[in-house]
């Protein structure tokens, strides 16, 4: 069975480069790969990357509130918690996911802070 390949527009020269696929779908389940954002400081970073997250959700045919399980990882994770957690409330409301926050030292974009990669379902 093939795999059903999610590629919004704004992130196919990522597909191609790269070689891998933003989100892929399997039955009602898409899995989506790992977002960074840009930004000065680290709230407009995790606000980028999450509106960027979002940009993929629409293109898979879901939302926000269809994430299922989030995985965030943070560069500094004592001291970018809290502002992640600010930033990702704007965008993620109750019933709330399945969630896991891992520190790491560093992401394959340099001075990158975060990733945030995510499961949804489609009902």
């Amino acid at each position: 069975m093939p795999i059903d390949v999610i590629v919004p527009a704004a992130a196919r020269k990522t597909y191609e480069n790269w070689h891998f696929a933003p989100a892929v779908r399997h039955n009602d389940i898409i899995f989506f790969s790992g977002v960074v954002g840009q930004g000065d400081s680290a709230e407009d970073e995790f606000r980028s990357a999450w509106a960027s997250l979002g940009d993929t959700l629409a293109e898979a045919g879901v939302g926000y509130e269809d994430i299922i399980d989030t995985t965030i990882y943070l560069v500094d994770l004592q001291k970018n918690a809290a502002t992640m957690s600010k930033v990702k409330d704007e965008f993620i409301k109750e019933p709330y996911p399945a969630s896991t926050w891992i520190g790491i030292t560093e992401l394959i974009i340099p001075g990158a802070r975060a990733e945030i990669k995510v499961t949804a379902r489609k009902t």
